[in-house]
C-alpha cells in the first residue's frame, strides 16, 4: 500500500501524523511511504530524516493526496483537503465530527472511508490513541490557564501555587478522566487547591487513593458544579463521551456567580465544548472574555507542544496504522476495536453518537464494510 503523509495546515498545528521512526515501520512491512515536503519541520524532523527512513518526498499535498491509498494525518481535513479524498481511500487521523457537519458532509461525500483515531478503543473499554493527546492536554490546560490568569492577559492576578502567607489559587476540574487527572497532576504539582468533580464514584476514590488525599473529590451534580466554579480560580472543562458531542455543564447563567478574571479552560472543545460560552479559538489568539471570565478554548491544545506530542501520538498509532496497511478494509473486519474507530464509509456515517449528533442514521459498521 502507499501510505500518505501531508503536511498540517490548521493554524499553528506542527504536529505531524508520521514521525521518521514510524515510517522506517510502515517501510519494513513493505509499503511504499510519500510525505508532503517540510511535514516533519515542526518536530525538527527535516525531509532528509524522512528520506533516511525510506520515504519518498512529495513536493505538494496534492501529490500526496491523489498518489496515495491511505492519507494519515494528525488532525481532522480541512476543507481544502477533505475535497481532494476520494472513495477507496483510507483516512486515518482526528475527526471529531459531531460537532462538525460541514466536516461530515465533505467527508461522506467524497466517499473515502474515515477512521478516526478518537473512537478507536481497546479490549479494557478505554481510548488508546485519544489517551495520549488527553494526557498533554491536561497538562497544557493548567500552564495555559496560569498564563491566562495573569492580570495582563486579563486574568484575576492569581499564582496558582501562591507563596508564604498567601492563599493559592483554586482549581475545579470537571471530568475525572486522562484529562482530568493529568491536568490535577499538573496543578497539585503547581501547589494549587485542587477539586475534581465526576459523577463516578468508583473513579472518585480511585482519584483519591492516586493522590493521598492532595485533592478534594465531589460527585458532580448541578450544585457541585456551581459551587466549585464560583469558589475557582480556574476551571477546567475535561468531560468526554466518545464521538459525542460534549454536555454543556457551565451556563452563561453561571460565569456572573463566578470571580471576575477566573479562567475556564474548555478541553472539550473538540467536541463542542463543555461550556455554553465556549467557542474555538487557536494558538495564535487563544483567548476572549464573557462576563469578565476568560475563556481558553484552543482545538489543537497538543499542537503548541509537537515534539512531545507527535512522538507520543505516533506511539498509539502505529499498531493501528501498519493494521490497516497490511490489511486493508479487512482489518476493520478482523478486529473490532479498530472498526469501532470507523466513523465514516461510502457515503454513510457508521459511529451512533456521530449520527446522533448530526442527525443521520447510522450504518452499522459491519454491514456497510460487508456490502
Amino acid at each position: 500500500m502507499r501510505v500518505g503523509c501531508p503536511k498540517e495546515i490548521k493554524n499553528h498545528e506542527y504536529r505531524v501524523g508520521l514521525t521518521p521512526g514510524a515510517v522506517r515501520e510502515y517501510v519494513a512491512h513493505g509499503h511504499e511511504v510519500l510525505v508532503e515536503t517540510g511535514a516533519g519541520a515542526g518536530i525538527g524532523a527535516d525531509d532528509n530524516a524522512y528520506r533516511a527512513a525510506g520515504a519518498a518526498i512529495a513536493r505538494t499535498a496534492e501529490e500526496v493526496f491523489a498518489r496515495a491509498d491511505m492519507i494519515v494525518k494528525v488532525k481532522e481535513p480541512q476543507a481544502a483537503e477533505w475535497a481532494q479524498l476520494r472513495e477507496g481511500q483510507i483516512l486515518y487521523t482526528y475527526l471529531h465530527l459531531a460537532p462538525d457537519p460541514a466536516q461530515a458532509r465533505g467527508l461522506m461525500e467524497s466517499g473515502v472511508t474515515a477512521v478516526a483515531y478518537e473512537t478507536v478503543t481497546d479490549d479494557r473499554g478505554g481510548l488508546p490513541l485519544l489517551a495520549p493527546m488527553s494526557e498533554v492536554a491536561g497538562r497544557l490546560a493548567i500552564q495555559a490557564g496560569a498564563t491566562a490568569l495573569q492580570k495582563a492577559n486579563d486574568g484575576r492576578g492569581v499564582l496558582l501555587g501562591g507563596v508564604p502567607g498567601v492563599q493559592p489559587g483554586k482549581v475545579a476540574i470537571i471530568g475525572g478522566g486522562v484529562v482530568g487527572l493529568n491536568a490535577a497532576k499538573m496543578a497539585v504539582g503547581l501547589g494549587a487547591q485542587v477539586t475534581i468533580i465526576d459523577r463516578s464514584i468508583p473513579r472518585l476514590r480511585q482519584l483519591d487513593d492516586i493522590f493521598d488525599g492532595r485533592v478534594h473529590t465531589r460527585y458532580s451534580t448541578v450544585e457541585a458544579v456551581e459551587e466549585e466554579c464560583f469558589a475557582a480560580d480556574m476551571v477546567v472543562g475535561a468531560v468526554l463521551i466518545p464521538g459525542a458531542a460534549a454536555p454543556k455543564l457551565v451556563s452563561r447563567e453561571m460565569l456572573s456567580g463566578m470571580k471576575p478574571g477566573a479562567v475556564l479552560v474548555d478541553v472539550a472543545i473538540d467536541q463542542g465544548g463543555c461550556f455554553e460560552t465556549s467557542k474555538a479559538t487557536t494558538h495564535s489568539d487563544p483567548t476572549y472574555v464573557v462576563d469578565g471570565i476568560v475563556h481558553y478554548c484552543v482545538a489543537n491544545m497538543p499542537g503548541a507542544v509537537p515534539v512531545t506530542s507527535a512522538h507520543a501520538l505516533n506511539n498509539a498509532t502505529l499498531h493501528y496504522g501498519l493494521q490497516l496497511a497490511d490489511k486493508g478494509l479487512k482489518a476493520l473486519v478482523d478486529d473490532p476495536h479498530l472498526r469501532n474507530g470507523l466513523n465514516v464509509h461510502k457515503g454513510r456515517i457508521t459511529n451512533r453518537a456521530v449520527a446522533e449528533a448530526l442527525g443521520y442514521d447510522m450504518a452499522e459498521p459491519a454491514a456497510a464494510l460487508a456490502a
